[in-house]
């Protein structure tokens, strides 16, 4: 039985509008069915089911539109299935665009801000420490709980978009203080005994974590203390593509990691063969096999990254054929354009995708190579989703194949 707080009855009965209404009747049966006891507030949503998959998509959040609804907390968008700002990259089914356009275009009647990134957390406004939050997006929900400490369960397509039109959700999952605890400890091995490089250690040390310990909570040591926020980043977003990893805490790193009682909880040894083997299956391509892009931004790139890919851009340029595309926000890609700095990156040819990733939206054009990425997660999902060859390795050896015309040693 759930207790309901004024609120909630006020929203079931209609006294905020019936969208409202049919949204919270709709939370009410996942609350009953994950057993929630209540409902508690959010403070801001991040709708994934904005990405068109079908129709399907559209006629969810139109019957919303048609009852009028209007969301009750600040609500991003998650990435698009094109990049509509340049139409002329897209690859595949023309009416594709459309449809996307006009579930865009539904969204934000309802009152959603069309930021179209997988990345929300890198705006200048972010949840704070114990924040409750609807956030849907897989990298999104891991960096929000783990880093920034605020508290959101994993929320999928039309569930999220009802907790932003009625400002509440079940007060289940990670939500609550006992699913946030830590329930296994992790040892990974030190940057310096990994022999990997710093900017691939991330990456496979969250997707080893994934397939190691899927779903569970866990509590990692051995990391950097100066671990960045785009190197969590990394990390989390493996983690979250290869065993569902939603909150993990870093020994002297994460906010909550000082709370949690280990003494007791079970031992994982992360060796670094653990670490090689998992670049090795990521990495299937071989030396000196074609290249036909680098794609960079999963999930989006930040100022930061974009910084670091300048300064290792200058004076390069791609052999005859290669083509660089980085994701990013629409607001980081204005930054960059509007700043002289990036010289490199312009002179270089890169292709600044905004509004989607490159692994979901078909744009790299050139039907033979191998794509190039240092995601872990672009390499995850990549085969699968584009049917293209992928390769995950360090940024300087993408950039040496890219001048190369063919993947590096």
């Amino acid at each position: 039985m759930i207790d309901l707080a004024p609120i909630d009855q006020a929203l079931l009965d209609g006294a905020h509008g019936e969208a409202s209404a049919r949204a919270m009747a709709i939370l009410m049966r996942y609350g009953q069915a994950a057993d929630a006891t209540r409902f508690v507030s959010i403070q801001s949503a991040h709708i994934d089911g904005c990405l068109y998959h079908g129709p399907s998509s559209i006629d969810f959040v139109r019957r919303f539109v048609d009852l009028g609804g209007r969301v009750r907390v600040p609500t991003t968008l998650n990435v698009a299935a094109v990049d509509v700002t340049h139409p002329e990259w897209h690859c595949g089914p023309a009416e594709l665009i459309p449809a996307q356009s006009e579930l865009t275009d539904l969204h934000e009647q309802l009152g959603c801000i069309a930021t179209l990134t997988c990345a929300p957390y890198q705006r200048m406004l972010r949840p704070a420490l114990g924040e409750h939050i609807a956030w849907a997006e897989s990298n999104a929900i891991v960096f929000a709980n783990s880093v920034l400490g605020a508290r959101t369960d994993r929320y999928g397509d039309f569930a999220d978009l009802c907790a932003a039109l009625t400002g509440r959700v079940p007060m289940v999952g990670l939500h609550c203080d006992e699913n946030r605890r830590a329930q296994i400890v992790v040892d990974m091995p030190t940057l310096d005994a990994s022999s990997i490089a710093r900017d691939l250690y991330f990456a496979v040390a969250g997707y080893v974590l994934g397939l190691r310990a899927p779903g569970q909570v866990p509590f990692l040591r051995g990391l950097p203390l100066d671990s960045s926020e785009d190197e969590l980043k990394a990390l989390g977003a493996a983690g979250a593509s290869s065993g569902a990893l939603a909150l993990f805490h870093v020994e002297g790193v994460t906010p909550e990691a000082g709370k949690q009682a280990i003494d007791d909880l079970p031992v994982l040894s992360v060796t670094p063969d653990d670490l090689t083997t998992a670049i090795a299956s990521l990495c299937p391509v071989g030396v000196g096999e074609e290249v036909a892009a680098i794609c960079l931004g999963t999930p989006h790139y930040s100022i930061r990254e974009f910084r670091t890919l300048n300064a290792a851009l200058v004076d390069r340029r791609p052999a005859p054929g290669v083509a660089m595309f980085v994701s990013t926000s629409r607001e980081i890609a204005a930054m960059v354009d509007a700043d002289p700095a990036f010289a490199p990156l312009r002179d270089f040819g890169a292709n600044i995708v905004v509004d989607a990733c490159t692994y979901v939206a078909p744009i790299v054009r050139r039907a033979d190579g191998a794509i190039l990425t240092t995601s872990a997660k672009y390499a995850h999902y990549g085969p699968g989703n584009i049917k293209r060859r992928i390769g995950l390795m360090t940024l300087e050896r993408c950039l040496r194949s890219a001048e190369l015309g063919t993947v590096a040693p």
